[in-house]
């Protein structure tokens, strides 16, 4: 995506426009920008980490309030979502998916104003934060973030991330949601989970608490911190700004979908 990642390629354009909900034949307000532009707008924001008021109208995405309209229609159609898992789906038919093993890891975030899934975060003296926890596939795609409070523990997401890997299609047969293996560190520590992981037939590989982490374990889980290096990458979600969880969770899956993208067009 070059050095202006918020720039919407054809490419992407393509697979993004039929998710897209139309607009309303009476919307309120001004005359609409094209969906393109306001897609744009939002990504720059994104990016940039700016307020919507401040998003500079000569670059042709329009004032800010147009694109925030724009984005509540599609966080409500859940748009983002329809997006991942069509770029997962075109992932897994090119054999880019690397199903063998998925990694689970969590990041802390400081959140600004306080809102759902907000609380003291404990590695920031206490202050207001929340968690990224996320888990993707051998290769470093995300399948799945889910935000909490800073202070929720890493091995109460184990279970639900495992779950939330949304079913893929892409080839012949049933779709495919369940990785042979589930790696996580010292976090991720749990009898119980173990069992219902290989309930769910996968295998965990999760290092034990007071016992040596496992041999090589490390080089196999380096694309969760990588993948967190490109979702942060993003300022607005390197810090919380928004209130609304369900506008914040908006912007983390359009960012996952970027970097599905990106892996897309390596593959």
């Amino acid at each position: 995506m070059g050095n202006r990642p918020w720039i919407v390629d054809d490419e992407l354009w393509v697979l993004i426009e039929p998710v897209l909900p139309p607009w309303p034949e009476r919307a309120p307000g001004p005359r609409p920008l094209a969906d393109r532009c306001c897609l744009q707008g939002i990504l720059y924001m994104l990016y940039k980490n700016i307020a919507w008021q401040l998003l500079p109208p000569e670059l042709g995405f329009g004032f800010g309030q147009t694109c925030w309209r724009r984005l509540g229609p599609v966080t409500r159609g859940r748009v983002v979502d329809a997006l991942h898992r069509v770029l997962l789906t075109e992932l897994h038919a090119a054999d880019a998916l690397d199903w063998t093993r998925a990694c689970v890891d969590a990041s802390h975030i400081r959140a600004k104003k306080e809102g759902e899934a907000t609380g003291p975060s404990p590695v920031d003296r206490g202050k207001t934060g929340s968690k990224h926890h996320l888990i993707c596939d051998g290769s470093g795609t995300p399948f799945k973030v889910i935000t909490t409070a800073a202070n929720v523990n890493d091995v109460t997401q184990t279970l639900p991330l495992a779950d939330g890997i949304p079913p893929v299609v892409g080839k012949p047969g049933r779709p495919r949601r369940r990785p042979a293996a589930l790696l996580g560190d010292k976090g991720y520590d749990s009898n119980p989970n173990r069992r219902r992981l290989r309930k769910r037939r996968i295998l965990p590989v999760v290092s034990r608490k007071g016992a040596p982490y496992i041999e090589g374990l490390g080089k196999l889980r380096y694309v969760v911190e990588q993948t967190f290096s490109f979702l942060h990458h993003c300022k607005r979600l390197a810090v919380r700004w928004v209130r609304r969880l369900g506008m914040h969770n908006s912007l983390v899956t359009l960012a996952c979908s970027l970097i599905c993208f990106r892996h897309l067009k390596k593959a």
